[in-house]
């Protein structure tokens, strides 16, 4: 009997960049029809792995962001030697590379990063125009070294069962028999990629004088400004903000009959549960980063200070999300929900202001 060709692949820390790197396990699974993928991720991205199906198993990955560990690292490693033929690094760190280095495994992959040569025996160089988007960054890995990308790469799919559905709306005692708009505040990186709170506020009134039920989703960090939020739009609406796990979040928001979201993981959630998505770009790049869906629109002002890419706006007027209205949003909603399901993605078009 053939025994199984064993990967592990080390997966980023961001909730975003973990579904984008769905692709890859897909291409993986497609390329070695006998592969056993076991991905090493942090606690807080399990829930992710467990609605992919091309994951056969995952190893809790208990270094923090920074923490070297190196005597914990060397026992990680050596405690997975003769487990696998491959491994994938997807960080670019050194320290993501000493695992693997440690476990001996035969073919360890990865991009040059931190100079991880040694350390990685099949060290590739990224050529960033080619692979100009972070999914296909990741997507290539699964090919030989100087084979060009298959394009187009699948795009990520989180599988979500009515069970779980059910059980998240009983254990949050919400109900989903208005249609729902999910709003994503917050956004991880720094406030230059968050739309104002009363922007949100004021759309918010919108849809529900609409008869829309408006959540609002975050973690605690955001109950702030989703607290904001609510406070100025005066209407009822669910802040949900800290109230549930991430497998919740993402059960809820396949519920969910749009998503108004900022670049965020819960963006890069919302898209692969092929929810309508209207994703909201100041300081970042719908280039780089974009949701990677059919159901999506892209809103942005492309002003010439931006992308800046810096968490807090370095010339102060934060004018890229602050002039960003409403008004523009609420057309984009229009858009994406008079868009027929299975329509090609639009391409990208700024929103040039007059």
């Amino acid at each position: 009997m053939t025994s199984r060709y064993r990967i592990l692949v080390i997966a980023p820390a961001w909730v975003g960049d973990s579904v984008m790197a769905q692709p890859l396990y897909q291409r993986l699974k497609q390329y070695h029809a006998d592969a056993h993928l076991t991905v090493m991720a942090p606690d807080w991205t399990l829930p992710l792995l467990e609605r992919m199906p091309e994951v056969d198993a995952t190893l809790r990955n208990p270094f923090g962001h920074g923490a070297l560990k190196l005597g914990s690292r060397w026992k990680l490693g050596r405690s997975l030697r003769g487990q696998f033929e491959q491994v994938i690094v997807l960080p670019n760190s050194l320290k993501s590379a000493l695992v693997p280095w440690f476990s001996g495994t035969p073919l360890r992959t990865g991009f040059v990063g931190e100079s991880r040569y040694g350390l990685l025996n099949d060290a590739r160089k990224l050529d960033p125009k080619a692979l100009p988007q972070m999914v296909e960054r990741f997507a290539i890995l699964a090919e030989a070294d100087g084979k060009p990308l298959p394009r187009p790469v699948p795009p990520p799919r989180l599988t979500v069962q009515p069970e779980a559905q059910q059980a998240a709306l009983s254990a949050l005692g919400l109900s989903a028999e208005r249609p729902v708009v999910a709003f994503c505040p917050g956004a991880e990186f720094g406030p230059a990629k968050r739309w104002p709170a009363r922007h949100f506020a004021e759309l918010a009134k919108r849809l529900t004088s609409q008869g829309f039920a408006v959540w609002l989703f975050g973690s605690g960090k955001d109950k702030a400004e989703t607290q904001a939020i609510a406070q100025m739009a005066g209407v009822p609406l669910e802040d949900l903000a800290g109230r549930t796990s991430l497998a919740q979040a993402i059960d809820l928001l396949s519920l969910a009959h749009l998503v108004v979201t900022n670049d965020s993981g819960l963006m890069h959630v919302a898209a692969a549960l092929q929810r309508p998505v209207v994703a909201l770009y100041g300081s970042s790049s719908p280039e780089f980063t974009p949701p990677l869906s059919d159901r999506a629109e892209i809103v942005s002002l492309d002003l010439e200070c931006s992308p800046c890419f810096e968490r807090t706006c370095p010339l102060k007027h934060f004018d890229c999300m602050e002039k960003l209205d409403s008004d523009l949003v609420e057309a984009a909603i229009a858009r994406t929900l008079t868009k027929p399901p299975g329509t090609p993605a639009s391409p990208y078009i700024p929103i040039i202001q007059a």
